[in-house]
């Protein structure tokens, strides 16, 4: 009997080497998943080790020097300097630390939220609960999430905490509809109706029985949001809603840069395209992952 069940492991052990061999071949196949993969964890990184990494660690911070202000673009400042005389690239490393906070923090909280509120929607669909959860989803997808995530944050304080509360409010409801489609064509499945003739409890059917099938798209979708979040977060920055000086952000970097435009462009211009190169990053490495996920099944 020992023996069996040792080798029945070991069979399965196996059997889950070979499919991530399989799914890594896969994504693996596509250069711009691989180009997204090495974008993003190189992001990570450099927020993670930002005070490591920057050439000027201390402009980060409430830093002044008017001797060095709007210098273009050179060896010792690669992406030039700001009008308070800080180097732009310092400054924009340390802007991936609250970019990459408000995309974790958001999903962290979003996902379980949208994700419990479909699968009880679908599970539940035709009944008087179900129609008054999506309905009130429903509301919620009427209005664009940047504009719904700029009415709430102007009506909070200006700080990293608020924005992010904002852009939660705007963003479950994506999740909640794409789980409550999937859920709505799961629940009449044969497995389905099996858990449910021997008795199963009917919310461990939808967190057990009906939830991994779902594990595949919300990882897609969760790594194609990382950017759109940070856009989003971005956006709230650049009107004055998100980080507040001297915290450097994103969004925050391009409003200030855009007053001495075209002059001084640089200003603006490499906080824009770091935008640019986290939503680039998280996209190809989301379509590598939906790559990975579908192909083959």
């Amino acid at each position: 009997m020992l023996k069996d069940l040792t080798k029945e492991k070991v069979e399965i052990s196996s059997a889950y080497r070979e499919r991530i061999k399989r799914g890594w071949y896969r994504f693996s196949r596509s250069k711009l998943s691989l180009l997204g993969l090495v974008l993003a964890t190189t992001i990570v990184l450099i927020a993670l080790f930002a005070p490591l990494v920057a050439p000027y660690p201390e402009h980060a911070g409430p830093f002044v020097d008017f001797a060095n202000a709007c210098r273009p673009p050179s060896l010792s400042h690669p992406f030039g300097t700001d009008a308070m005389g800080r180097d732009i690239l310092s400054r924009v490393f340390f802007a991936f630390r609250g970019a990459l906070l408000m995309a974790f923090v958001v999903l962290l909280i979003v996902v379980p939220l949208g994700t419990t509120v479909g699968l009880i929607g679908g599970y539940f669909e035709g009944t008087w609960f179900s129609t008054v959860i999506m309905r009130i989803t429903d509301v919620f997808l009427a209005v664009p999430p940047l504009v719904l995530a700029l009415a709430i944050a102007a009506l909070l304080r200006p700080t990293l905490m608020n924005s992010m509360i904002a852009v939660c409010v705007s963003w479950w409801p994506w999740y909640a509809r794409l789980v409550y489609g999937m859920t709505v064509s799961l629940k009449n499945e044969p497995f389905v109706k099996a858990a449910e003739l021997i008795g199963m409890n009917k919310f461990k059917i939808m967190f057990v029985e009906i939830l991994p099938n779902h594990l595949g798209p919300i990882l897609t979708k969760m790594t194609l949001d990382v950017g759109w979040v940070i856009l989003t977060g971005a956006s709230l920055s650049f009107v004055g809603l998100g980080e507040q000086p001297p915290t450097p952000a994103l969004g925050t970097m391009v409003s200030d840069g855009a007053k001495y435009l075209p002059t001084y462009w640089w200003i603006s211009v490499f906080p824009a395209l770091m935008i640019v190169v986290i939503i680039l990053a998280f996209n190809l490495l989301g379509d590598g992952i939906r790559e990975m996920l579908t192909s083959g099944e």
